[in-house]
């Protein structure tokens, strides 16, 4: 029988965008000579936006793995190709492909959300740290949601002769307290890696500084007492963070520096025309920024729960692709730990950055009296080479003025 014509397809790193340049070949999901279907996650990829599968974009036999796990590639490299026999949805593994015609196919990326039931779920860092404790993913019972398996978990199944501090990621190790003083070494690798990278090439190309302010918050908290039985009757939790999302881009406006990048290469700063709120949220890989996109056209009520469902969908690991780009400025919060102040490090090529941190009742002075009052601090980092300090400072107090001052510009229109 004269072999079957066949396409072969080379599936590329495609391009993330939002300055994602190169991605971390996390784990295979196939080998060669297997027969995948359309759609089939082939391999899993780490960036510094988020952790993502590539999907086979046709089915077929996997002709050639191109990349080894472990290596870091820039957007466009061949990752694997697969060939397609004669039109047909699949091609047997073993059959000669005669004078295959080679079509540059680039692959869509999805979020790792497929079931449980069809692979182990469980993070890069996690999976790194099961090879080294020597621990089989398939026998451990995940405690995290929808089954999936946290650090803990393989440290449990490991009987606990390696454990980290709690204070240290899991991706990054720590000593252990062995006797002789024996140490752990995890691979600096996935989100962590770029983390690091991310940051220090932020640190080493912007010319940031911090301005910090403090706000009396004491007529948001009233605020938020009268409308949290609304809120709670709508399926809202109202939190101080959705108010913040509201009143920026008021103050944007009104300072449109601050909504911008640099262009380093081109010598230009993009001022962005909409309003797209990164919400820096912590998870057990590290720190993921999913985007509020046009926070300006949700009212209050919409943002909280915007907020709370991106949040929530970052720590879960269940983010999509569109729901990490797009940013023009950023908001990091202490959360339940507060903290005075910070000074947090811009998401480059972004010129600002907002930390909200604890609001606690303290003495004030007021109309020469000393009351308590409901007190905290806002950090604002900026790129020095694009904002100044007194424009930097004007804008912080006009956000601080805003939330001092709630009802003041928070209509019943600005609530649903």
């Amino acid at each position: 029988m004269a072999p079957t014509a066949a396409t072969v397809y080379d599936v590329k790193l495609p391009d993330i965008g939002e300055g994602v340049a190169e991605g971390e070949i996390v784990r295979w999901l196939v080998k060669a000579g297997e027969t995948v279907k359309e759609d089939q996650p082939l391999v899993e990829v780490m960036t510094d936006k988020a952790s993502v599968e590539i999907p086979s974009p046709r089915s077929g036999t996997i002709e050639a793995i191109r990349v080894e796990a472990g290596a870091v590639v820039p957007v466009g490299t061949v990752l694997v190709s697969i060939a397609v026999a004669g039109g047909a949805s699949a091609a047997p593994a073993g059959v000669a492909v005669a004078a295959p015609a080679r079509v540059q196919a680039q692959a869509p990326i999805a979020a790792p959300s497929a079931p449980a039931s069809a692979r182990v779920e469980a993070a890069p860092a996690v999976r790194a740290l099961a090879r080294e404790l020597g621990v089989v993913l398939e026998r451990v019972s995940g405690s995290g949601p929808g089954g999936r398996i946290t650090a803990e978990d393989v440290r449990a199944a490991a009987g606990g002769a390696t454990r980290a501090s709690a204070s240290a990621p899991a991706s990054v190790g720590a000593a252990t307290t062995a006797a002789g003083g024996d140490e752990s070494r995890v691979p600096l690798r996935g989100l962590r890696r770029k983390i690091a990278e991310h940051m220090r090439r932020s640190l080493s190309t912007a010319a940031q500084f911090t301005f910090v302010a403090e706000c009396d918050f004491s007529a948001l908290v009233e605020n938020r007492s009268k409308l949290a039985p609304r809120a709670e009757a709508a399926g809202v939790k109202l939190t101080y963070l959705a108010y913040v999302f509201r009143a920026l881009p008021l103050a944007l406006r009104e300072f449109p520096l601050l909504n911008s990048s640099l262009d380093d290469a081109a010598g230009e700063i993009v001022v962005k025309k909409r309003f797209h709120l990164g919400l820096a949220t912590a998870t057990d890989e590290g720190l993921t920024v999913p985007i509020v996109h046009d926070a300006d056209r949700l009212g209050l009520f919409a943002l909280a729960r915007e907020i709370d469902r991106l949040a929530a969908a970052a720590r879960a690991h269940k983010l999509k692709l569109e729901e990490l780009q797009g940013g023009t400025f950023t908001v990091t919060s202490t959360g339940t730990r507060g903290g005075v102040l910070a000074t947090p490090i811009l998401h480059h090529p972004q010129v600002a950055i907002l930390g909200l941190h604890a609001i606690t009742k303290k003495p004030a002075v007021v109309d020469d009296r000393i009351v308590p009052r409901d007190l905290g601090n806002l950090s604002l980092s900026l790129d020095h080479r694009v904002v100044d300090g007194a424009v930097g400072a004007d804008f912080l107090y006009a956000l601080v003025d805003r939330l001092r001052s709630p009802e003041a510009w928070l209509g019943e229109q600005d609530l649903s």
